[in-house]
Protein backbone atom coordinates (compact mmCIF):
# COMPACT_ATOMS: atom_id res chain seq x y z
CA UNK A 1 0.00 0.00 0.00
CA UNK A 2 0.98 3.63 -0.36
CA UNK A 3 2.51 5.52 2.55
CA UNK A 4 0.46 7.36 5.16
CA UNK A 5 1.72 10.67 3.75
CA UNK A 6 0.66 9.72 0.22
CA UNK A 7 -2.73 8.60 1.46
CA UNK A 8 -3.30 11.87 3.33
CA UNK A 9 -2.34 13.78 0.19
CA UNK A 10 -4.99 11.84 -1.76
CA UNK A 11 -7.60 12.79 0.84
CA UNK A 12 -6.61 16.45 0.62
CA UNK A 13 -6.88 16.35 -3.18
CA UNK A 14 -10.38 14.87 -2.91
CA UNK A 15 -11.48 17.68 -0.60
CA UNK A 16 -9.94 20.42 -2.71
CA UNK A 17 -11.40 19.11 -5.95
CA UNK A 18 -14.83 18.42 -4.48
CA UNK A 19 -15.13 21.95 -3.05
CA UNK A 20 -13.93 23.38 -6.36
CA UNK A 21 -16.54 21.33 -8.20
CA UNK A 22 -19.42 22.09 -5.83
CA UNK A 23 -18.80 25.66 -4.68
CA UNK A 24 -17.05 27.22 -7.65
CA UNK A 25 -17.14 31.02 -7.40
CA UNK A 26 -19.44 30.86 -4.38
CA UNK A 27 -22.50 29.31 -2.71
CA UNK A 28 -24.91 31.92 -3.98
CA UNK A 29 -27.92 30.25 -2.31
CA UNK A 30 -26.39 30.87 1.11
CA UNK A 31 -24.67 34.15 0.26
CA UNK A 32 -27.96 35.62 -0.92
CA UNK A 33 -30.09 34.97 2.15
CA UNK A 34 -27.87 34.20 5.15
CA UNK A 35 -25.89 37.02 6.81
CA UNK A 36 -22.13 36.57 6.76
CA UNK A 37 -21.90 36.70 10.55
CA UNK A 38 -24.84 34.31 11.18
CA UNK A 39 -24.00 31.25 13.26
CA UNK A 40 -25.82 27.99 13.84
CA UNK A 41 -25.60 24.32 14.71
CA UNK A 42 -26.46 21.24 12.67
CA UNK A 43 -26.61 17.53 13.49
CA UNK A 44 -25.65 14.53 11.37
CA UNK A 45 -28.79 12.39 11.52
CA UNK A 46 -28.89 8.68 10.66
CA UNK A 47 -31.98 7.51 8.74
CA UNK A 48 -30.75 3.95 8.16
CA UNK A 49 -28.77 1.24 9.95
CA UNK A 50 -25.26 -0.16 9.55
CA UNK A 51 -21.67 0.90 10.24
CA UNK A 52 -20.91 4.62 10.21
CA UNK A 53 -17.84 5.76 8.29
CA UNK A 54 -16.43 9.13 7.32
CA UNK A 55 -16.67 10.96 10.65
CA UNK A 56 -12.97 11.78 10.67
CA UNK A 57 -13.16 12.75 7.00
CA UNK A 58 -16.09 15.09 7.74
CA UNK A 59 -13.95 16.84 10.35
CA UNK A 60 -11.26 17.38 7.73
CA UNK A 61 -13.83 18.86 5.34
CA UNK A 62 -15.24 21.23 7.95
CA UNK A 63 -11.72 22.32 8.91
CA UNK A 64 -10.81 22.92 5.26
CA UNK A 65 -13.93 25.03 4.67
CA UNK A 66 -13.69 26.93 7.95
CA UNK A 67 -11.16 26.19 10.69
CA UNK A 68 -13.46 27.86 13.23
CA UNK A 69 -16.20 25.24 12.84
CA UNK A 70 -16.50 23.05 15.95
CA UNK A 71 -17.47 19.38 15.73
CA UNK A 72 -18.76 17.44 18.74
CA UNK A 73 -18.66 13.70 18.05
CA UNK A 74 -21.07 11.20 19.62
CA UNK A 75 -20.48 8.15 17.42
CA UNK A 76 -17.08 7.22 16.01
CA UNK A 77 -16.06 5.63 12.71
CA UNK A 78 -16.68 1.89 12.70
CA UNK A 79 -19.49 1.92 15.25
CA UNK A 80 -22.98 0.54 14.57
CA UNK A 81 -25.77 3.04 14.01
CA UNK A 82 -29.55 2.84 13.77
CA UNK A 83 -32.35 5.10 12.56
CA UNK A 84 -32.52 8.27 14.63
CA UNK A 85 -28.95 8.23 15.90
CA UNK A 86 -27.04 11.52 15.91
CA UNK A 87 -23.41 11.07 14.91
CA UNK A 88 -22.12 14.58 15.55
CA UNK A 89 -22.98 18.26 15.90
CA UNK A 90 -21.19 20.96 13.94
CA UNK A 91 -21.38 24.57 15.09
CA UNK A 92 -20.18 27.88 13.72
CA UNK A 93 -20.74 29.96 10.62
CA UNK A 94 -24.03 28.99 8.98
CA UNK A 95 -22.63 29.76 5.54
CA UNK A 96 -19.62 27.50 6.18
CA UNK A 97 -21.77 24.60 7.41
CA UNK A 98 -23.87 24.78 4.26
CA UNK A 99 -20.82 25.02 2.02
CA UNK A 100 -19.46 21.77 3.47
CA UNK A 101 -22.80 19.97 3.77
CA UNK A 102 -23.03 18.17 0.43
CA UNK A 103 -19.44 16.91 0.37
CA UNK A 104 -19.80 15.59 3.90
CA UNK A 105 -23.09 13.84 3.16
CA UNK A 106 -22.13 12.39 -0.23
CA UNK A 107 -18.89 11.01 1.19
CA UNK A 108 -20.24 9.66 4.46
CA UNK A 109 -23.25 8.02 2.81
CA UNK A 110 -21.04 6.06 0.42
CA UNK A 111 -18.29 5.35 2.96
CA UNK A 112 -20.85 4.05 5.45
CA UNK A 113 -22.39 1.76 2.84
CA UNK A 114 -18.96 0.32 2.00
CA UNK A 115 -18.04 -0.11 5.67
CA UNK A 116 -21.37 -1.83 6.32
CA UNK A 117 -20.94 -4.28 3.44
CA UNK A 118 -17.34 -4.96 4.41
CA UNK A 119 -18.35 -5.66 8.01
CA UNK A 120 -20.96 -8.15 6.81
CA UNK A 121 -18.28 -10.01 4.82
CA UNK A 122 -15.93 -9.94 7.83
CA UNK A 123 -18.69 -11.51 9.95
CA UNK A 124 -19.12 -14.29 7.38
CA UNK A 125 -15.39 -15.07 7.62
CA UNK A 126 -15.27 -15.36 11.41
CA UNK A 127 -13.61 -18.56 12.57
CA UNK A 128 -11.46 -18.83 9.43
CA UNK A 129 -7.99 -17.43 8.75
CA UNK A 130 -9.22 -15.64 5.61
CA UNK A 131 -9.27 -11.85 5.34
CA UNK A 132 -11.34 -9.75 2.95
CA UNK A 133 -9.63 -7.44 0.45
CA UNK A 134 -10.94 -4.62 -1.71
CA UNK A 135 -9.92 -4.08 -5.36
CA UNK A 136 -9.30 -1.20 -7.79
CA UNK A 137 -12.97 -1.32 -8.82
CA UNK A 138 -13.57 2.05 -7.22
CA UNK A 139 -15.17 5.36 -8.15
CA UNK A 140 -12.68 7.50 -10.13
CA UNK A 141 -11.36 10.31 -7.97
CA UNK A 142 -12.87 8.81 -4.80
CA UNK A 143 -10.66 5.76 -4.28
CA UNK A 144 -8.91 6.86 -1.11
CA UNK A 145 -12.20 7.33 0.73
CA UNK A 146 -13.61 4.02 -0.48
CA UNK A 147 -10.50 2.14 0.62
CA UNK A 148 -10.57 4.01 3.93
CA UNK A 149 -14.16 2.82 4.38
CA UNK A 150 -13.12 -0.79 3.77
CA UNK A 151 -10.60 -0.48 6.59
CA UNK A 152 -13.23 1.05 8.87
CA UNK A 153 -15.48 -1.94 8.12
CA UNK A 154 -12.76 -4.37 9.20
CA UNK A 155 -11.39 -5.32 5.78
CA UNK A 156 -7.93 -4.91 4.34
CA UNK A 157 -6.72 -2.87 1.40
CA UNK A 158 -5.28 -4.47 -1.73
CA UNK A 159 -2.81 -2.34 -3.70
CA UNK A 160 -3.91 1.27 -3.90
CA UNK A 161 -3.14 1.76 -7.58
CA UNK A 162 -0.99 0.53 -10.44
CA UNK A 163 2.18 1.95 -8.93
CA UNK A 164 2.43 0.40 -5.47
CA UNK A 165 2.30 -3.33 -6.27
CA UNK A 166 2.93 -5.60 -9.26
CA UNK A 167 -0.09 -7.65 -10.32
CA UNK A 168 0.52 -9.90 -13.31
CA UNK A 169 -2.92 -10.84 -14.61
CA UNK A 170 -4.12 -12.92 -17.55
CA UNK A 171 -3.68 -10.17 -20.14
CA UNK A 172 -0.17 -9.38 -18.89
CA UNK A 173 0.72 -13.06 -19.15
CA UNK A 174 -0.65 -13.37 -22.68
CA UNK A 175 0.99 -10.16 -23.90
CA UNK A 176 4.31 -11.04 -22.25
CA UNK A 177 4.50 -14.51 -23.79
CA UNK A 178 3.61 -16.69 -20.80
CA UNK A 179 3.85 -16.85 -17.02
CA UNK A 180 7.58 -17.45 -16.66
CA UNK A 181 8.42 -14.80 -19.23
CA UNK A 182 6.15 -12.29 -17.46
CA UNK A 183 7.69 -13.01 -14.05
CA UNK A 184 11.27 -12.85 -15.32
CA UNK A 185 10.65 -9.60 -17.19
CA UNK A 186 9.00 -8.14 -14.08
CA UNK A 187 11.90 -9.05 -11.78
CA UNK A 188 14.39 -7.61 -14.26
CA UNK A 189 12.37 -4.40 -14.50
CA UNK A 190 12.17 -4.01 -10.71
CA UNK A 191 15.91 -4.51 -10.41
CA UNK A 192 16.62 -2.04 -13.20
CA UNK A 193 14.35 0.61 -11.69
CA UNK A 194 15.47 -0.17 -8.13
CA UNK A 195 11.87 -0.73 -7.03
CA UNK A 196 10.82 -2.79 -4.03
CA UNK A 197 7.32 -3.93 -5.00
CA UNK A 198 5.53 -7.17 -4.13
CA UNK A 199 4.53 -9.43 -7.04
CA UNK A 200 1.12 -11.08 -7.35
CA UNK A 201 0.45 -13.46 -10.23
CA UNK A 202 -2.97 -14.60 -11.42
CA UNK A 203 -3.56 -18.26 -12.21
CA UNK A 204 -6.38 -19.53 -14.42
CA UNK A 205 -5.89 -23.23 -13.72
CA UNK A 206 -3.81 -25.68 -11.67
CA UNK A 207 -1.17 -26.02 -14.37
CA UNK A 208 -0.53 -22.28 -14.22
CA UNK A 209 -0.17 -22.49 -10.44
CA UNK A 210 2.48 -25.18 -10.89
CA UNK A 211 4.37 -22.95 -13.32
CA UNK A 212 4.15 -19.93 -11.01
CA UNK A 213 5.63 -22.02 -8.20
CA UNK A 214 8.63 -22.86 -10.37
CA UNK A 215 9.57 -19.17 -10.20
CA UNK A 216 10.97 -17.42 -7.14
CA UNK A 217 9.94 -14.05 -5.80
CA UNK A 218 6.13 -14.33 -6.06
CA UNK A 219 4.42 -12.84 -3.00
CA UNK A 220 0.88 -14.06 -3.63
CA UNK A 221 -0.98 -16.19 -6.15
CA UNK A 222 -4.39 -15.00 -7.31
CA UNK A 223 -6.61 -18.08 -7.66
CA UNK A 224 -9.13 -16.59 -10.06
CA UNK A 225 -12.53 -18.08 -10.88
CA UNK A 226 -11.70 -21.54 -9.51
CA UNK A 227 -14.33 -23.97 -8.27
CA UNK A 228 -14.36 -24.87 -4.58
CA UNK A 229 -12.73 -28.22 -5.32
CA UNK A 230 -9.98 -26.73 -7.49
CA UNK A 231 -9.37 -24.00 -4.91
CA UNK A 232 -8.70 -26.69 -2.30
CA UNK A 233 -6.30 -28.39 -4.71
CA UNK A 234 -4.59 -25.07 -5.44
CA UNK A 235 -4.07 -24.32 -1.73
CA UNK A 236 -2.64 -27.80 -1.21
CA UNK A 237 -0.34 -27.38 -4.21
CA UNK A 238 0.93 -24.00 -3.03
CA UNK A 239 1.39 -25.44 0.47
CA UNK A 240 2.48 -22.19 2.10
CA UNK A 241 5.17 -21.35 -0.46
CA UNK A 242 3.43 -17.99 -0.90
CA UNK A 243 0.17 -16.35 0.09
CA UNK A 244 -3.12 -17.21 -1.61
CA UNK A 245 -6.02 -15.07 -2.77
CA UNK A 246 -9.36 -16.16 -4.21
CA UNK A 247 -11.35 -13.87 -6.49
CA UNK A 248 -13.96 -13.89 -9.20
CA UNK A 249 -17.63 -13.23 -8.48
CA UNK A 250 -17.45 -14.29 -4.84
CA UNK A 251 -20.51 -13.12 -2.91
CA UNK A 252 -22.28 -13.48 0.43
CA UNK A 253 -23.49 -16.95 -0.50
CA UNK A 254 -20.10 -18.37 -1.50
CA UNK A 255 -17.49 -16.45 0.52
CA UNK A 256 -17.56 -18.76 3.54
CA UNK A 257 -17.05 -21.88 1.42
CA UNK A 258 -14.07 -20.30 -0.38
CA UNK A 259 -12.58 -19.32 2.97
CA UNK A 260 -12.95 -22.91 4.17
CA UNK A 261 -10.75 -23.95 1.23
CA UNK A 262 -7.88 -22.41 3.20
CA UNK A 263 -7.03 -19.26 1.23
CA UNK A 264 -5.35 -16.36 3.02
CA UNK A 265 -7.40 -13.67 1.28
CA UNK A 266 -10.58 -13.19 -0.69
CA UNK A 267 -10.85 -10.07 -2.84
CA UNK A 268 -14.20 -8.61 -3.78
CA UNK A 269 -14.98 -5.68 -6.05
CA UNK A 270 -18.52 -5.74 -4.68
CA UNK A 271 -17.32 -4.00 -1.52
CA UNK A 272 -16.97 -0.77 -3.49
CA UNK A 273 -18.90 -1.11 -6.73
CA UNK A 274 -22.17 -2.66 -5.52
CA UNK A 275 -23.39 -0.80 -2.46
CA UNK A 276 -26.49 1.22 -1.66
CA UNK A 277 -25.67 4.49 0.11
CA UNK A 278 -26.65 4.85 3.73
CA UNK A 279 -29.34 7.49 4.26
CA UNK A 280 -27.92 10.39 6.24
CA UNK A 281 -28.89 14.04 6.57
CA UNK A 282 -27.45 17.21 8.09
CA UNK A 283 -30.17 19.12 9.91
CA UNK A 284 -30.03 22.58 11.44
CA UNK A 285 -31.51 22.81 14.92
Amino acid sequence: MISKAQFEKEIQLIIENAIREDVGEGDHSSLSCIPKDATGTAKLLVKDKGIIAGVDFAKQVFNYVDADLKVTTFIKDGEKVAFGDVVFHVAGSSQSILKAERLVLNSMQRMSAIATKTASFVDLLKGTKTKILDTRKTTPGFRALEKWAVKIGGGENHRFALYDMIMIKDNHIDFAGGITAAINKTKAYLQEKNLDLKIIVEARNLDEISEILENEGVYRILIDNFSFEDTKKAVALINGKCLTESSGGINENTIRKYAECGVDYISSGALTHSVHNMDLSLKAF
